[in-house]
């Protein structure tokens, strides 16, 4: 063989195996991509042929796809649909629309996925229609239907959490809207549907469990502050701190008090697992001055602060911002100033101590089935990270059981059960407060971790609290969870 000739050869073969690797990258690793892409015409013309797979949970299906008399052959229907349209979304083939679930797995649910290529050449062969993917959520439909309920004529939202496993029990937003109104295939009312809720100022078209406008945490953060003193080993739960009924922060003329307005129980100095008993806010300011932002930013992160979590559905990071100065640093103490957090973000930290301090990534899937049943894919509990170390997680669940039986937070107690908690009240100028509660149950054996949100007071402006409104409606999630 020539010089030349072997030099043209090893071009073309250069240019071959090129050409491989270009093709099998398109039609294996970016064949999702590019199928759901919008102006894949193909693609979307031919799924209007394929019924859609169901969205299940505890094996009944709460979004489905029955037989339309239209171009699109199939209409989207949801049961319950305002309960679960946090999760659920909507699908709209009219509009090119989807959102939640029916958005982030709709290669599944659709069948136009790699997934399905297999499954749909065998249907084709035995001559079956082609249908998608059905999808089995991590929701437990108890766990759902008491955060739905409690939070009936409130704008709030609940996240349950499994604390072992990460898997989302429930996750709930209000006011919320029905899902059946934008999967209509009639495009016009659909649009006026939906500038309807575009309007509305309670803003149903927000997730507040995973987005929207965050709030500040209040002292649900307290959690946080208390978890990086005890893991940077120059405290403990009897650290003593001073006890005045008002304190200056540093290099500022403003000045922090405890909701009551006096000190925090007797004596000139208290505790920090009395401090979380008593939600008092001034020690909690004076802790976090004296271990600086970047120790407590630290921690933050190791529960998932600055971080977007996709379970798959995609959340807002919550967030602790770098080189807070003094007077902030103090602000984010009791959880005020310009720490904001997530429902997800909240329930998280609480997961994350119930869980020895390992903090698991959520998730709303479990697995995607077939239309014989056959797992197609499973979603395999994954850890996000070792925030605490045992000891400095039980030490932080002795104050919150004490909370919850004895201190700030009895709106959550349950007879027979030790539960573990925190409430948050957030100071919002002269607008109504942001009520919050977070914990676990049982506290020795976790079951589920609960963080619930309500946001302009509850309708009761500066009166209401996260012990009278907020922590009631967490009891009843759990309650729902243990059976009781």
């Amino acid at each position: 063989m020539t010089k030349e000739l072997r030099r043209l050869s090893i071009v073309m073969l250069f240019m071959f195996l090129s050409l491989f690797v270009a093709t099998s990258w398109i039609q294996v690793v970016e064949a999702d991509s590019l199928a759901q892409q919008s102006n894949n015409r193909r693609t979307l013309l031919d799924s209007y042929e394929i019924q859609r797979g169901s969205i299940i949970v505890d094996d009944v299906a709460i979004a489905s796809s029955v037989p339309s008399n239209d171009r699109y052959q199939f209409q989207r229907v949801y049961t319950d649909a305002a309960m679960w349209e946090p999760v659920t979304g909507y699908f709209n083939p009219a509009l090119q629309s989807a959102t939640g679930i029916e958005r982030a797995l709709n290669a599944d649910l659709s069948g136009t996925g790699s997934s399905a290529f297999f499954s749909d050449i065998e249907r084709i062969l035995s001559g079956q229609p082609q249908t998608g993917f059905g999808v089995e959520l991590t929701l437990d439909t108890a766990a759902q239907r008491a955060a739905y309920d409690a939070l009936q004529g409130l704008n709030g939202a609940v996240v349950a959490i499994e604390p072992k496993t990460g898997r989302i029990l429930a996750m709930v937003s209000t006011p919320g809207f029905d899902t059946n109104a934008l999967a209509t295939h009639d495009a016009d009312a659909a649009n006026a549907t939906y500038d309807q809720l575009v309007d509305d100022p309670l803003k149903p078209l927000s997730n507040r469990a995973i987005a929207g406008d965050l709030n500040p945490p209040g002292s649900t953060f307290k959690l946080v502050v208390a978890a990086a003193a005890y893991a940077s080993g120059d405290y403990t739960p009897d650290s003593t701190l001073p006890n005045p009924a008002r304190f200056q922060l540093p290099q500022s003329n403003n000045t922090v008090a405890n909701a009551w307005g006096s000190t925090c129980g007797d004596g000139e100095t208290v505790t920090i697992a009395e401090a979380i008993r008593l939600s008092c806010n001034i020690p909690m300011a004076e802790l976090a001055v004296q271990l600086g932002d970047d120790k407590i930013r630290e921690m933050a992160e190791k529960f998932g602060w600055n971080q977007s979590f996709s379970t798959p559905l995609e959340s807002t990071p919550s967030s602790y911002p770098t080189g807070l100065d003094d007077p902030q640093t103090g602000l984010t103490g009791f959880g005020q100033g310009q720490v904001t957090a997530t429902p997800l973000q909240i329930a998280m930290v609480a997961a994350g101590i119930a869980n020895d301090g390992v903090v698991m990534n959520p998730r709303l899937v479990d697995t995607v089935i077939g239309n014989d049943l056959s797992v197609v894919r499973s979603y395999e509990d994954r850890e996000y990270g070792q925030a605490l170390d045992k000891t400095v997680a039980d030490e932080v669940t002795s104050s919150m059981v004490a909370s919850v039986s004895t201190g700030a937070a009895q709106g959550a107690r349950i007879d027979g059960v030790d539960v573990a908690g925190k409430t948050g009240t957030t100071e919002n100028g002269d607008k109504p407060y942001t009520l919050w509660f977070t914990g676990f149950a049982p506290a020795d054996d976790p079951a589920v971790a609960v963080a619930v949100l309500v946001e302009d007071g509850g309708g009761q402006g500066q009166s209401g609290s996260g012990d009278t409104i907020a922590a009631p409606i967490a009891k009843k999630v759990i309650e729902a969870v243990l059976g009781r």
